[in-house]
């Protein structure tokens, strides 16, 4: 079982900056696969970006194309956290955002932190 906390979200202005950070309980961090998804009101919730775990052969990022050259994910395996550094942010970013863990090669493992909110307002 692996527990996540997320923390950093918060308000600010439209072309402002946030980073979200996701701390992951135990000491298995590095196997799996993290991922930032996001939720606005009134919509189904959509990936937003990717950062691979140690144990896979091809260890990349990825990232979706609305956030694509605005966000970076990266992760600190020393600290079991992983970040979401949000730049240019836009009133289109407001959402709830939420960190997500899964073992790339047992997708039962899957778990889910409870969410942080972003609100990108003037």
């Amino acid at each position: 079982q692996v527990q996540l906390i997320e923390s950093g979200g918060g308000l600010v202005q439209p072309g402002g900056s946030l980073r979200l950070s996701c701390t992951a309980s135990g000491s298995l961090f590095t196997i799996y696969d993290m991922r930032w998804y996001r939720q606005a009101p009134g919509k189904q919730r959509e990936w937003v970006a990717y950062i691979a775990s140690d144990i896979v052969t091809i260890r990349n990022t990825n990232y979706s194309d609305s956030v694509k050259g605005r966000f970076a994910i990266f992760r600190d395996n020393a600290k079991n956290t992983v970040y979401l550094q949000m730049d240019g942010l836009k009133p289109e970013d407001t959402a709830v955002y939420y960190c997500n863990a899964r073992h790339p090669y047992n997708v039962s493992h899957n778990y889910w932190g409870q969410g942080t909110q972003v609100t990108v307002s003037s």
